[in-house]
C-alpha cells in the first residue's frame, strides 16, 4: 500500500451522535478528498463509550456510509476499571502519536476543546518528545458547548484555574477558530473575565487571532429534492405536504420544546396542522408524557439523515423556538440552515445567539420564552401568509444558506494555496519573529 502525501485528521464526537458537529465533521472529510488529501481520518470514541455517556444517538444500523478514503477510528481504552475516563483519551491520544510518527505532512483539526483539543496537543507533544519531527498543523474549533457548557460554568462557579487551563489549551494550536461570530464574542468575553481575575492576556490574542468559520453543510444532499420522493417519505409516515409543522432537532429544553409544545396547543391552526417532533434528547421522554393526552403530536426517534431534508421540504412551517438556557444557547443553528436549502414552509425561530447568523432577514422571528407569540407567530405562517410570500421566504432563505456549503466552508478553513506543511512553518516564523521583536 502506498505511503499517503498529505492526511487530514479531525478529533470530535462523530457519527452515531445526533449532534451537528458531527455532520461538520462528515462535511469536511469528504470535501477534503477533492481538495488534494488523500487520507482523511475521523478520530473519535467508541460506540459503548457514547452510549454510556447518554448521548443522542442515530440508529446505528442506518448510518450513510463514508466514502472511500475516510477512515473513522475508535481507538479502545487504555488501561482497565481503575483509570475512569483517562484511559479513553490515552487511546485516542496514543493512536494520533502513531499518525504523527508517520513521514506524512498532516491537518489536525479537533472539534470541542473538552476534550478533543487536548488530545492533539498531548499528541504534538509527545510525538515530538520522541524525536518523530512530526510534519503537523493544528486547527482547533470551538463550538458552542465549548464556551456555554464548560468556559461559562467555570466562570459561574469560579474554577479560574480550570478556565485558565482551557484557554491555553485553545491558543496552543496553531489556529483557532470559532464556529460563529457569536461564539467568537463570547470566548473574547469569557477571556476578559479570566484576564480580570488572573492577570492573564488571554482576551488580547483571542480577539487577535480568533477567526470564524460557520458549520458546513453538504447542499447537494437538500437541494433539487425530487418530489416524488418527498410524498413517499410522508406517506411512509401517514403525513401530507403542508400537513404538518415540524420541529426536527436535539430534544432539550433549550431547544424551546416545552415552549412549543404548550404553544401548539393555543394554536387556531392545530386542527389543520398536526406536529411533528423529530428527533431525540435529554426531554423526550418527559415532553412525550406531558402530550400523551394530545394525538395530533406525533414524536420520531427514527429519523436518519436521507429522510431529514424531504421532511424538511414537505412541512407547512419549521419551528425551532430556541432559547438560552445556563447550560446551552444555540450558538449557530444548523438545523436552521440545512432548513433552509431544504425549501417548503417558512422558519419560525428566534435570534438567540448566533441564530440571526443562520438566517438573517428570512425567518419569521419571536421572542425567546414568548409562548403566546410564538403560537401567533405560527398561526399566522400556517393560516394567513400568502403563497406568494412563503415562496419568496424559501428563495431567500435558499440562496442565503449557500454561503454554508460545505465546499466553500473547507476553502475557507483550509486555503487551497496553502498546504498545511506551509502554513505551519509560516505561523512558526512569524511566532519567532514576534518574539525576537519582544525580546
Amino acid at each position: 500500500m502506498s505511503q499517503p502525501t498529505r492526511r487530514l485528521v479531525i478529533v470530535v464526537r462523530a457519527d452515531p451522535v445526533i449532534c451537528g458537529h458531527s455532520g461538520e465533521a462528515r462535511n469536511l472529510a469528504e470535501v477534503a478528498l477533492t481538495r488534494g488529501f488523500d487520507d482523511v481520518r475521523l478520530l473519535t470514541w467508541t460506540v459503548p463509550t457514547l452510549q454510556a455517556a447518554g448521548l443522542p444517538l442515530k440508529p446505528l444500523d442506518r448510518l450513510l456510509p463514508y466514502s472511500p478514503g475516510i477512515t473513522v477510528e475508535r481507538p479502545e481504552a487504555v488501561g482497565d476499571y481503575r483509570v475512569p475516563d483517562g484511559r479513553h483519551l490515552a487511546g485516542l491520544t496514543g493512536r494520533l502519536v502513531e499518525l504523527l510518527a508517520e513521514p506524512v505532512p498532516t491537518t489536525c483539526l479537533s472539534m470541542y476543546l473538552v476534550p478533543h483539543t487536548t488530545v492533539v496537543n498531548d499528541a504534538v507533544a509527545a510525538a515530538r518528545a520522541a524525536g518523530f519531527a512530526p510534519d503537523v498543523h493544528t486547527v482547533a474549533k470551538a463550538v458552542g458547548s465549548d464556551v456555554t457548557n464548560v468556559i461559562k460554568s467555570c466562570l459561574r462557579e469560579g474554577r479560574f484555574g480550570a478556565a485558565t487551563v482551557l484557554f491555553t489549551t485553545f491558543l496552543a494550536s496553531d489556529e483557532v477558530v470559532a464556529v460563529s461570530e457569536y461564539t467568537r464574542d463570547e470566548i473574547v468575553a469569557s477571556a476578559e473575565q479570566v484576564d480580570a481575575h488572573c492577570g492573564t492576556r488571554f482576551a488580547e490574542e483571542c480577539r487577535r487571532r480568533v477567526t470564524v468559520s460557520y458549520p458546513p453543510i453538504d447542499a447537494s444532499a437538500y437541494l433539487d429534492l425530487d418530489p416524488a420522493d418527498v410524498d413517499a417519505a410522508l406517506a411512509r409516515r401517514g403525513l401530507q405536504r403542508d400537513g404538518y409543522i415540524l420541529f426536527l432537532s436535539r430534544v432539550a429544553r433549550a431547544k424551546g420544546i416545552y415552549d412549543l409544545v404548550i404553544a401548539y396547543g393555543q394554536m387556531a391552526c392545530r386542527d389543520r396542522v398536526r406536529l411533528i417532533v423529530a428527533g431525540n434528547g435529554p426531554a423526550l421522554d418527559h415532553v412525550r408524557a406531558m402530550s400523551k393526552e394530545d394525538d395530533r403530536i406525533t414524536f420520531l426517534t427514527d429519523v436518519d439523515d436521507s429522510e431529514k431534508p424531504l421532511l424538511m421540504a414537505g412541512c407547512a412551517a419549521y419551528v425551532l423556538p430556541t432559547k438560552p438556557e445556563p447550560d446551552f444557547v444555540e450558538t449557530f443553528g444548523i438545523a436552521l440552515a440545512e432548513k433552509m436549502l431544504a425549501g417548503g414552509g417558512p422558519i419560525v425561530t428566534t435570534l438567540t445567539g448566533g441564530t440571526g447568523e443562520a438566517v438573517g432577514d428570512t425567518a419569521v422571528i419571536v421572542e425567546p420564552g414568548d409562548i403566546a407569540g410564538l403560537a401567533a407567530a405560527v398561526d399566522r405562517v400556517v393560516l394567513e401568509m400568502p403563497a406568494a410570500q412563503r415562496r419568496e421566504l424559501e428563495v431567500r432563505a435558499r440562496a442565503r444558506a449557500m454561503d454554508f456549503d460545505r465546499g466553500a466552508v473547507f476553502d475557507g478553513l483550509f486555503p487551497p494555496a496553502a498546504p498545511a506543511a506551509v502554513v505551519g512553518q509560516s505561523v512558526r516564523v512569524e511566532r519567532r519573529r514576534q518574539a525576537s521583536m519582544v525580546d
